[in-house]
């Protein structure tokens, strides 16, 4: 029993559910491979940004120093963002520190987004893809039985086969599932510690800019 057995067996439907699990495979590969990449490097470019921040002379230094770490984007928008709004315009508006609160969680945001793009695509389908799986042997077993049912010679054997070569269906569909929720959740704690030291960095860079 296989998998090329039961799509060469299977009809339209069956061929379909076959298909969407292949490319819901696909997708949950590339984005693993490619965020396990990024977040791999995110983590040290972050750490040492920060730290060439703080081990500068002046903001402008620390900016070109961030910039040479941050390949990632992810340290270098919360400086950039910190650089005092255009006169007349409501972001003026305030005083610097409320300016400072605004323009940081602004950016943190966005650069948040970047971290996270993916992870809701390895959650639907690591929550879809087992029922995607069990639809393609619900289907499979009923497209067997109707088979077998045509033939006017049903017997133990000739059930067994098809419908355990059907049930395959389902083992495809944990088989997608499995490393998308594993690699859901682990990208959920990397992600997190990157939060919070960008969290932690923001806090103290409106801190230091405040008095200033």
């Amino acid at each position: 029993m296989n998998l090329q057995a039961v799509f060469a067996q299977s009809d339209l439907v069956g061929k379909a559910v076959a298909v969407l699990l292949l490319l819901m495979s696909i997708a949950s590969w590339v984005v693993i491979l490619w965020k396990a990449w990024m977040l791999r490097r995110a983590g040290g470019d972050v750490v040492r940004g920060v730290a060439a921040f703080w081990q500068a002379p002046s903001l402008s230094e620390a900016a070109a120093r961030v910039g040479g770490l941050d390949r990632g984007g992810l340290v270098l928008p919360l400086i950039q963002a910190t650089q005092a709004p255009a006169g007349g315009t409501l972001a003026s508006a305030g005083d610097r520190a409320q300016q400072l609160t605004r323009v940081l969680r602004d950016a943190l945001h966005a650069v948040m987004g970047r971290l996270t793009f993916g992870q809701v695509l390895l959650a639907t389908i690591g929550s879809t893809a087992p029922f995607v799986g069990l639809l393609g042997t619900v289907w499979g077993i009923y497209h067997a039985l109707t088979g077998i049912a045509g033939t006017n010679q049903i017997s133990i054997d000739k059930v067994a086969g098809p419908v355990g070569e059907a049930l395959i269906m389902t083992a495809a569909g944990l088989a997608v599932a499995i490393p998308a929720v594993l690699a859901y959740n682990w990208f959920g704690r990397v992600i997190g510690r990157i939060e919070a030291e960008l969290e932690g960095f923001a806090r103290d860079l409106r801190e230091l800019l405040a008095n200033h």
